[in-house]
């Protein structure tokens, strides 16, 4: 069992909005990685396969330092500079889920011939589609935490 401070402060952490948009990082993240592995893909999809997989690991990484309050041992990110990491990090995947979305919506407009009911070959236009939105989801959730963590550093100042 954990003692009631630890656990108080994993609460406190898992609904506060940091911890509300990691989670939803996480799950969009995971699920547009999934989409796309577990179908055929090639070119250029491979870069958002990368930005999913990468930022997944990433954030998975940054939310179980937090949640256990374990910030401090990450030489040179932690302690202090610790809320500027999290806002580095939020900031260079937004960056990189923007073409990534374009990349998927130009794979998905791509595939849009075989999306009727008698074309009977495989046909790649819903996964791709799927993987566009869960880019879309991913991206505004990284973006609401950027827009969060900004706020928060411009009133501490």
């Amino acid at each position: 069992h954990l003692p009631p401070q630890v656990r108080g402060n994993i609460l406190k952490f898992l609904r506060s909005f940091m911890g509300i948009t990691r989670i939803l990082q996480i799950v969009f993240g995971a699920c547009l990685w999934v989409t796309i592995a577990a179908n055929k893909y090639g070119g250029s999809i491979h870069f958002v396969l990368f930005v999913a997989v990468f930022f997944w690991l990433l954030t998975l990484a940054l939310f179980f330092l937090t949640l256990l309050d374990k910030q401090d041992l990450v030489p040179l990110l932690g302690g202090d500079r610790w809320s500027c990491t999290n806002l580095a990090h939020d900031v260079f995947a937004s960056v990189l889920y923007l073409p990534a979305i374009g990349v998927m919506i130009y794979n998905t407009d791509r595939n849009s011939f075989c999306n009727l009911p008698q074309y009977k070959h495989p046909c790649l236009y819903k996964v791709y589609l799927t993987a566009a939105v869960f880019a879309c989801f991913s991206c505004l959730a990284y973006l609401l935490s950027v827009i969060f963590g900004a706020c928060r550093k411009c009133q501490r100042g």
